[in-house]
């Protein structure tokens, strides 16, 4: 069985890993640490978690845990990250795996040092309507593909919400900006020849709508959409156009709300509907059997590091700085 620490009370915690581990016999939260003890034994009895400790560090280096999860602010995923490598744990890293490319190779040289299991965790991309609209690009059946579009909008309204501190990793590209980013890497298999990037930004140099125009290779002409303006409607598409037909997937973040393929081939339309299992089951099956069987990551860390290069371009293209900088 895998027995998690996970670091932090962190809202993304009880979704993305508390219940898909209650319908699965092959894993548990075991252990809790936060920066507030009170906190986190209010979130341990919330959610069933047994077992409190009073630092990260107790949590890492903890015999009773195999696995950690670390869902912490973004600037704290390298350092947590490697320790908690080092102190012999396999790590599912929320995403974006880190403040900057430099950072995300360190820990994949860690990773691959230690032998141990190291996930992004981009759980949209085990759903069974991302691998259908990837295997239709990969069959052919849209023809030469020559343009995609994704774009993923949510209003953030809140002004001390985390995404806006740069400080601690902010930034629209860093947390809702990935996912259209990280859908055309994964739907194309490739990466992008160059990467031009507009941005409007609220707090100094926090990035709340970025935009890019992209040329994959083949002449893929790409454009991806990130955007947590407090006037942003809820949006989270792809559009993938060739010459002989368009798919648009609808929902591919939260599938189990509601999802669809629409494929337009020679004038005729087909709608296919997927599983409403969420993601993030498809995503602990994943991170299991990559534990106990050696299965291959689509997300692994060395993908993390293209991630995180592409994350990168598109910044140095905006005119905006590198997470984890000092300014």
């Amino acid at each position: 069985m895998l027995k998690f620490g996970t670091l932090g009370a962190a809202k993304i915690t009880p979704p993305a890993l508390i219940d898909p581990c209650q319908n699965d016999e092959r894993a548990t939260v075991a252990m809790i640490a936060a920066r507030s003890k009170q906190r986190a034994e209010a979130f341990a009895q919330a959610h069933g978690i047994a077992t409190v400790l009073d630092s990260y560090d107790e949590i890492i280096n903890a015999d009773q845990v195999n696995a950690i999860y670390n869902p912490l602010p973004i600037t704290h995923h390298h350092e947590w990250t490697i320790k908690a490598l080092r102190a012999g744990k396999h790590v599912l890293c929320e995403k974006s795996f880190a403040s900057n490319a430099a950072e995300a190779q360190e820990m994949l040289t860690v990773a691959n040092e230690t032998g141990l299991v190291l996930m992004d965790a981009f759980h949209y991309r085990y759903h069974p309507i991302f691998l259908k609209a990837r295997e239709t690009v990969e069959s052919g059946v849209l023809g030469k593909i020559h343009s995609i579009s994704s774009t993923f909008s949510v209003p953030i309204v809140d002004a001390d919400d985390i995404r806006m501190n740069y400080g601690t990793g902010g930034g629209v590209t860093m947390d809702i900006g990935c996912y259209p980013l990280s859908w055309v890497r994964h739907i194309t298999g490739l990466e992008p020849e160059d990467v031009q990037a507009t941005a409007e930004t609220g707090p100094a140099n926090v990035d709340v709508y970025l935009e890019t125009e992209m040329i994959f290779p083949g002449n893929i002409k790409v454009k991806t959409v990130g955007d947590m303006r407090p006037s942003a409607k809820f949006k989270a598409d792809i559009i993938v156009e060739g010459d002989a037909g368009k798919m648009i997937v609808k929902n591919p973040i939260a599938p189990q709300a509601g999802n669809a393929i629409d494929l337009v081939i020679d004038g005729a339309v087909t709608t296919e509907t997927f599983s409403r299992r969420p993601t993030y089951r498809y995503q602990l099956d994943a991170f299991i059997d990559a534990v106990l069987t050696g299965s291959a990551l689509f997300t692994d860390a060395e993908d993390a590091v293209k991630q995180m290069q592409l994350i990168d371009r598109c910044y140095l293209a905006a005119g905006l700085p590198l997470r984890g900088l000092s300014l």
